[in-house]
């Protein structure tokens, strides 16, 4: 265990300035995306790549930058991710067509795949066990306040400036980190040399890139697509592939020793499950306040603050009702809050004010509140500081698989029931596609034919999605409640597994 004073701290504090790129960045994309489906003629499918290219490519990433990590140095390997992330900034910011910025969200998912978990492996590395939960908890917030910056910045950003803007406030943020990082950061890295799985890397980022692009052509295209239904089918046996493969490799891009523990294993599924809820969530909002309640980018921003204030509330006293209640009490009580959130959102309307809104928003942010950090706190606790790169890797690909996944079936869901209730009586073919495509091009249509009954119809319609999505999200916190209340003990400590341990370290 490396002993520097405080300076382990300021190693954290500068760390967690990358962090808080990487959480901006997620926030201003999904405030941004009613202003990209008109800028840049996106549809729904385009905009769930926008989020989905970055979330795939990070997934995809993040196990075979854990490795790297400890292989070749975690400060190295850092001081990479952070130089990509900068780069594909400014790539982002310059698209001028959809695939550009598909292209360039998947090259910032590349950078964050190196940034976030290799700065969260260091945690274990300089911490004690004693020390890990206040550490854990910077790294998270560090994440958190990304997520309250990003509607302010970004709804200035979006108001003032074009939406490339939102990318560019990135680059003085990564100079920052790049700087502190290359003096404070000590070079660390794992005495066991393992070689990288390649087959078990493409075929699980193929699987994964083929299920999630049917998913969502079955949104645009419906059942009857047999493309959309073929690499679905396709990305599945890859996925099969994967984990038998897994099982067989001497040297497995997952380590199977690592499920050996339940701490480990129900504690990564249970921050998958809450992923997948707050991306479908992210998704969501920023379409329905500005295309439905018709405010402009930054007031939307600053009405997804009560979603983060639940959160920021709920974490601190996830930490005290742990320490009182135990983990399973916490979590069960977080997932509970959750799920009355998402029950409450539901049943929105299309005449439904912001108070209503600001009510569930910010009652599913403090149950995530709580729940999250109990279920990171349960996952991380087995794991030694020999292969922290790649068990803190691990965690953090299945929750961005989760969120992944929350905006591939999620946005599906929207996508159908916005499609499949719209009145498109009298419009032209070509206007009659146009509205089809999204909530914001489809009430920028009815603006500018200035038609009430077509605008009406869009905004219920999106409103009829937005429930229906919601009510899945609810179902989800359900499952997560059982799984919690099943497999997570009653009481947790902070000792690691013994057992996990010595297989994993390879003493």
């Amino acid at each position: 265990m490396i002993n520097q004073g405080n300076r382990r701290w300021w190693v954290l504090g500068a760390l967690a300035v990358g962090i808080i790129a990487v959480g901006l960045d997620m926030t201003i994309l999904n405030l941004a995306l009613p202003i990209l489906a008109t800028d840049l003629h996106a549809t729904n499918g385009d905009l769930q790549w926008f989020a989905d290219a970055y979330n795939l490519i990070f997934a995809a990433m993040l196990l075979p930058a854990g490795l790297l990590g400890d292989r070749l140095g975690r400060k190295k390997m850092l001081i990479t991710g952070l130089l990509v992330f900068g780069v594909a900034s400014a790539v982002c910011a310059y698209a001028s067509t959809t695939w550009e910025l598909i292209a360039g969200r998947a090259v910032l998912g590349l950078g964050a795949a190196f940034l976030v978990p290799l700065s969260m492996s260091i945690i274990p590395v300089l911490f004690s066990e004693e020390e890990r939960p206040k550490a854990i908890g910077v790294w998270m917030m560090a994440n958190a306040l990304g997520i309250p910056l990003g509607p302010i910045v970004g709804g200035w950003l979006l108001n003032n400036y074009w939406w490339g803007s939102i990318f560019l406030i990135n680059v003085p943020l990564v100079i920052i980190a790049l700087f502190s990082v290359s003096i404070l950061l000590p070079e660390t890295r794992s005495e066991i040399k393992q070689k990288v799985d390649t087959i078990g890397i493409l075929s699980s980022s193929l699987g994964l890139v083929s299920f999630t692009y049917g998913v969502i052509e079955v949104g645009e295209n419906g059942w009857g697509d047999v493309t959309a239904l073929s690499t679905m089918i396709g990305g599945i046996l890859c996925l099969v592939i994967f984990m038998l493969w897994e099982k067989r490799v001497k040297q497995p891009l997952i380590d199977p020793s690592l499920f050996r523990s339940s701490k480990f294993t129900w504690g990564s599924i249970l921050a998958t499950v809450i992923s997948f809820a707050l991306f479908g969530v992210l998704f969501v909002t920023p379409q329905y306040f500005q295309a439905v309640q018709g405010v402009d980018a930054l007031h939307s921003g600053l009405r997804l603050l009560p979603l983060v204030l639940g959160l920021l509330i709920g974490a601190p006293i996830s930490d005290k009702l742990q320490s009182k209640f135990g983990t399973r009490a916490t979590m069960a009580l977080g997932f509970l809050i959750l799920f009355a959130g998402l029950a409450i959102g539901a049943n929105t309307g299309i005449d439904s004010g912001y108070g209503f809104s600001l009510i569930w928003v910010t009652v599913v942010g403090f149950g995530i509140g709580l729940a999250l950090p109990a279920a990171m706190d349960v996952a991380m606790s087995p794991l030694s500081a020999e292969r922290s790169g790649v068990g803190s890797a691990l965690i953090m690909a299945l929750r961005q698989v989760g969120g992944t996944m929350g905006v591939a079936i999620l946005g599906t869901v929207l996508s159908t029931y916005y499609r499949n209730n719209l009145d498109l009586s009298g419009l032209p073919g070509d206007v009659a596609e146009v509205v089809q495509r999204s909530v914001s091009a489809g009430a920028a249509v009815a603006q500018k034919i200035e038609s009430a009954a077509l605008l009406n119809s869009v905004r219920a319609s999106f409103v009829a999605g937005m429930e229906m999505m919601l009510w899945v999200c609810g179902g989800v916190a359900v499952l997560g409640l059982l799984l919690t209340v099943i497999f997570i003990q009653k009481k947790t400590n902070s000792n690691r597994t013994p057992e996990l341990n010595q297989n994993v370290s390879g003493e």
